[in-house]
């Protein structure tokens, strides 16, 4: 995680795009924290911790980089509005989670959601 990385920002962006793009703004959005780490137990007390916070967490997945590199990540799950407010406030509690225990927090990502009525 680079410490410069501007969550609110960003954040606002995905959001922007999602709304731009014709998502239904008043859905229920299934929001995906993604979290990546080379250590497996620090990544599996993270997730335990993600858990206990009260979101869902994914089977950690072992993913290999470009360079041979291997790269295990899981994602915290929690439903939310697509509201900037609240996924900042599920930022704010993941981020020091991940710092615990030295793993990354990579940025939140969620689906595009029809809007039923059209």
């Amino acid at each position: 995680m680079s410490q410069n990385t501007d969550w609110r920002a960003e954040t606002r962006d995905i959001i922007e795009s999602l709304l731009n793009d014709g998502s239904h703004p008043d859905a229920e959005y299934t929001i995906e924290h993604h979290f990546s780490g080379q250590n497996f137990a620090r990544l599996e007390k993270a997730a335990v911790d993600c858990f206990k916070a009260g979101y869902e967490v994914t089977d950690a997945e072992e993913l290999t980089l470009e360079r041979g590199q291997t790269l295990l990540c899981f994602d915290a799950v929690a439903d939310s509005a697509l509201d900037e407010e609240q996924i900042m406030q599920q930022i704010e509690e993941l981020l020091p989670i991940a710092e615990k225990y030295g793993v990354d927090y990579d940025g939140w990502g969620t689906y595009f959601e029809e809007d039923d009525e059209e």
